[in-house]
């Protein structure tokens, strides 16, 4: 990890630190065609009420993700999310790492290297928007962009009370509402984008999936 990522920077923009070496270069502009061409149209803008109730009805997820890192490389691997307050990323190989966020901490677990995984606040990454137990998207302050550009709603969120903690881009179709990516802003101007692949919504995780310490012991007897 760089010596001047700092837990207002955000967890993801940590999780980037350790991804610096990998140099899967992708051809940007295919993958923009390509996410492009597989959304629906909408003829309008999702309401904010609208994306707050979709939001609190999204309990579980499971999907592929790519992630475009602030560097431009390009990471990929498997996203569980059961809300309120959990989401893991497991990343392909040939990386060997894995966030999780639970219990209000986020821990980052690099698999080349036999020290504990890095923690963060939650409440200080703007993931936690979407995780929180109940969304309200119409608290004041707390939206600062909404726009639809014909194909999708772009919603930007901080936390009202800590802006300085960054800002978290939501992208969402319509006809069903639909979350298709985001990029996280940290506070200190990086940017990380994840977008999702086809979503199994509803499944049952157990709680051992998300657990922290339980991960941190069974990283130390390897």
């Amino acid at each position: 990890m760089r010596d001047n990522v700092s837990a207002a920077g955000g967890a993801f923009r940590a999780a980037r630190a350790y991804f610096l070496d990998m140099r899967m270069k992708r051809p940007l502009m295919a993958l923009a065609l390509t996410i492009a061409s597989a959304l629906p149209l909408r003829a309008d803008i999702l309401p904010l009420a609208d994306v707050s109730a979709y939001l609190n009805n999204l309990k579980t997820v499971e999907a592929a993700f790519t992630q475009i890192n602030d560097d431009g490389s390009i990471s990929t691997g498997r996203l569980f999310l059961k809300r309120p307050g959990r989401i893991r990323f497991e990343y392909d190989p040939p990386e060997k790492a894995m966030v999780l966020a639970s219990g209000n901490t986020v821990a980052i677990f690099d698999g080349r290297s036999n020290q504990p995984p890095e923690t963060y606040p939650l409440q200080r990454t703007p993931l936690s928007v979407i995780l929180e137990d109940q969304v309200d998207l119409g608290r004041a302050d707390m939206v600062t962009a909404h726009e639809y550009d014909g194909t999708i709603t772009r919603v930007r969120a901080q936390d009202p009370a800590h802006p300085e903690y960054g800002s978290i881009d939501m992208m969402f179709t319509g006809d069903p509402v639909e979350l298709r990516q985001w990029v996280i802003n940290d506070g200190n101007g990086g940017r990380t984008t994840v977008i999702l692949g086809e979503m199994e919504t509803g499944r049952d995780f157990g709680s051992s999936l998300f657990n922290i310490q339980l991960h941190t012991k069974q990283e130390g007897l390897k």
